[in-house]
């Protein structure tokens, strides 16, 4: 499970780096890590473990996504998470030096 997570992470955080404009990058990145999180809540509900401290469980991702989604949001600037939600398809600006 968590080598499924985590490949779900890193394949859409290599393809932003890639394919969206680097003041996006952040929000994405926010955005996938709050979906994933989204999943792996509903994946610790349908798939009950053993309550063991020792082990990682499904919750402890949950979390975990949820933590960096945030750290994510407040790294980035509130114009580029403007920037990320308006219609992608107008001409863009200039880019800066």
């Amino acid at each position: 499970m968590l080598t499924l997570f985590g490949l779900l992470t890193a394949l859409p955080a290599v393809l932003a780096l890639r394919l969206l404009e680097p003041e996006l990058v952040l929000p994405a990145f926010s955005v996938l890590l709050f979906v994933e999180a989204a999943f792996a809540v509903i994946a610790a509900r349908l798939v009950q473990g053993p309550d063991s401290a020792d082990d990682i469980t499904v919750w402890d991702l949950a979390g975990g996504f949820t933590l960096i989604g945030c750290a994510a949001a407040v790294l980035g600037e509130p114009d580029q998470a403007a920037l990320f939600l308006t219609e992608q398809g107008g001409p863009r600006p200039a880019s800066r030096p």
